[in-house]
């Protein structure tokens, strides 16, 4: 996964850079699709405090939220900037009720899709609503409920000539997400005799719920100045900490019911029924310390300004470990909804890399900035390897210019994407997530993860044909070789039948010695692969004109993209199938324009933004029978078309510290569509009705460029001090 920068509160950056051109060869191999520069602020008095409220427009997922930034004087020439930062959030979920495929009994559904009954709020209500106690809120995927504490810091001081510096965060993150609902005799020695069930399961069912605690810190110290004559350094000391632990709650262990049920009732036997509610699965810890050198110096050599020259180094060492869960959430199936991280998935796994940088930046004329940067690095898994950019601008005038760059990158798997190893799981269904290389994985063709590497090239124009007016236009085309990619399941099992190919994926199943919950209606299995390579090109725009009025300002903008990815070679399209190349050439919009306006008259404002979105699709694969399709693809397109989406904030300075802002995002509750139910078609038994094999009523498409969680209001005051 990408960094969160959910852990950065927005009240400690004073603004944000984007640095794109060749980022790669002077930021690291990271630095790919460009860096993303934070700057923290610095202020050594004063500060601000926020109270924010809000929730959907179906009274779902409340959400509260407090924010402080304060800064301090240390001494004559230091600060301390601190942020503390709280948000809790409650469920979300998609659509209208749980789609329940299978009967009271747990018998799957073998007839049309208007036998399929829901589970409060289907089509069908056969579950007593008097079970309210089971908390259904949340049930349908969605949000999961959450609370985050964060508190973020940022000082330096000078000591003339010499400033230490020192930047970092800690934080705790608690999330509960909710599980498919297992029908009443999921925990029983006998289905047929409600007094062999665990609990009230018997006449309940249950909701599992997982419950994950992310507990975080990272720090950065560090010095910079001057030597020898305008030599600058910046030396520092980077690390980071994440560590996930994973329980499921609100569960049981279907084997160790039944197994003790049954020793109760041989003679003799003081057994007693049992089976555990709540089991640690396991989880992840990462860490990362970098260390950094950066040297610049200008130098004046006759050209219209000084050259600059720039060189340092980094060396940095990553970890990663899955950690085994305990007995109960391995043993066997493990719990109802998600079985423990087992030995064959535990691992402890490191990776060092050293690397070096030259950067020379020269106008050699005035009005022509010419960039050029090369990077060395060497990893201890993947050897090494060499990139660089070249980036030239010309400015014939204040009015006109036009830039382009070239370069080249290199990314190295993380090393979550080489080791990662889970089960997915749902009430039936399970899909394994093969790390690329391993004995499982290289039965089916999954070889160990390659490096990938790209080539990029950009050109565009700065234009101001007004003092006010701004306008950039860049067009750019990006060629990825070995791109790291995931792969959709590969199906095994669907309607509890094997589908075409399943013995070669039951057998690298199998090698794992994996144990799964029996009753089983789908089977597949996932992984990461370099088996494609992608050429992606597209145009960005950028325009801004502010605008002076008699009764106050008005900030006018427009921003515009049009992105386009192919594949341009795929390796082996029965791993990489059809549906996964959907999610790489389809999944995103290829346009997305955004336009904003911002209106100021003394204490008021208005900030009104309409983004549309280009359509989105992917392949869905539907669960009909052969006969039911009748010569009919069974994998099509799900289509979510193009919209617009509008926010709009309105806020009122009472004075000049305290203010209060109402606001909407999604203002008018725009959802994606929902899928085809394939009412009248013979569906395969135990599967979704839905043609994306959806478990939920009525939900929206997951894979659309905005949420599926319609509207959202909120109320937010302000303090200075």
């Amino acid at each position: 996964a990408a960094p969160s920068i959910d852990l950065i509160p927005p009240d400690a950056v004073e603004r944000i850079e984007v640095l794109q051109d060749g980022a790669a060869a002077v930021y690291g191999t990271d630095a790919i699709a460009g860096a993303i520069n934070m700057i923290l602020k610095d202020q050594s008095e004063g500060g601000t405090f926020k109270v924010t409220g809000g929730q959907y427009y179906n009274s779902e997922g409340e959400l509260f939220s407090a924010s402080g930034n304060v800064g301090f004087k240390l001494g004559e020439d230091g600060f301390f900037n601190v942020t503390a930062f709280h948000r809790r959030q409650n469920y979300t979920s998609t659509g209208t009720g749980q789609v329940s495929m299978a009967d009271i009994n747990g018998n799957p559904y073998v007839n049309t899709a208007g036998s399929y009954a829901g589970l409060f709020g289907g089509t069908s209500n056969y579950y007593d609503p008097a079970w309210a106690d089971l908390d259904l809120d949340g049930i349908n995927g969605g949000a999961a409920k959450s609370q985050l504490n964060l508190l973020f810091y940022n000082m330096g001081y000078d000591f003339g000539g010499v400033e230490l510096y020192s930047f970092g965060d800690v934080s705790r993150r608690v999330g509960y997400a909710k599980q498919g609902y297992r029908p009443p005799n999921r925990i029983c020695a006998s289905t047929t005799d409600l007094s062999t069930c665990f609990g009230d399961t018997g006449t309940f069912g249950m909701v599992p719920q997982q419950k994950v605690e992310q507990k975080e810190y990272s720090f950065t110290v560090g010095a910079k100045g001057e030597f020898g004559g305008g030599w600058n350094y910046d030396v520092s000391t980077t690390y980071g900490y994440d560590q996930n632990k994973i329980w499921t709650i609100e569960s049981a262990h279907r084997a160790l019911w039944i197994e003790s049920y049954q020793a109760s009732l041989l003679p003799g036997s003081n057994v007693t029924p049992s089976t555990v509610s709540d089991a640690y699965d396991g989880g992840f810890k990462l860490s990362q310390l970098t260390n950094t050198l950066d040297i610049r110096k200008e130098f004046d050599v006759g050209m219209a300004a000084p050259l600059t020259l720039a060189f340092g180094g980094e060396y940095r060492r990553d970890t990663y470990e899955i950690v085994q869960g305990d007995f109960a959430s391995t043993y066997k199936e493990g719990v109802q909804s998600f079985p423990g991280y087992k030995d064959v998935d535990a691992g402890d796994h490191s990776r060092s890399s050293k690397a070096v940088y030259l950067n020379l930046i020269a106008n050699p004329i005035e009005g022509w900035t010419l960039d050029l940067a090369g990077r060395y690095e060497d990893y201890s898994d993947f050897g090494d390897t060499k990139i660089g950019k070249i980036t030239t601008r010309y400015d014939f005038s204040d009015a006109f210019a036009i830039r382009a760059t070239a370069s080249t990158g290199f990314r190295a798997p993380t090393l979550a994407e080489s080791f990662y190893s889970t089960v997915n799981v749902g009430p039936t269904s399970a899909v394994l997530q093969l790390p690329a290389g391993s004995p499982a994985a290289l039965l089916l063709g999954f070889n160990a993860l390659r490096p990938e590497k790209s080539t990029n090239f950009s050109a565009g124009i700065v234009v101001r044909p007004t003092p006010r007016l701004a306008i950039t236009i860049d067009g750019y085309y990006i060629k990825i070789k070995d791109r790291i990619s995931a792969t959709a399941s590969l199906p095994a099992i669907q309607g509890g039948l094997p589908v075409a190919g399943a013995e070669s994926i039951l057998a690298a199943i199998a090698s794992t010695g994996l144990v799964l919950d029996t009753g089983l209606q789908t089977l597949g299995v996932a992984s990461f692969t370099n088996l494609i390579d992608t050429e992606t090109y597209g145009v960005d725009f950028a325009a801004r004109y502010p605008v002076a009025l008699d009764f106050g300002k008005l900030d006018l903008s427009l921003l515009a993209n049009y992105n386009k990815t192919k594949i341009t070679d795929n390796k082996n399209t029965t791993l990489f199938s059809s549906q996964s190349e959907s999610y790489i050439e389809d999944a995103s919009p290829e346009y997305k324009v955004v336009g904003s306006i911002n209106f100021a008259s003394g204490p008021f404002n208005a900030n009104l933004r309409q983004t549309f979105y280009g359509k989105t699709s992917i392949l869905v694969r539907s669960a009909l029978s052969a006969a039911a399709l009748n010569g009919e693809p069974q994998v099509r397109d799900g289509v979510v078309d193009a919209t617009g989406i509008t926010d709009l904030e309105l806020s009122y300075s009472f004075t000049d510290n305290v203010s209060f802002s109402l606001g909407a995002n999604n203002l008018f509750d725009k959802r994606p569509e929902t899928p085809k139910l394939l009412t009248g078609a013979t569906v395969l038994p135990g599967q979704s009705p839905y043609e994306n094999g959806s478990g939920a009523w009525n939900a929206p498409y997951g894979h659309g460029a905005y949420g599926t969680a319609g509207g959202y209001y909120y109320a937010r005051i302000d303090f200075k001090f």
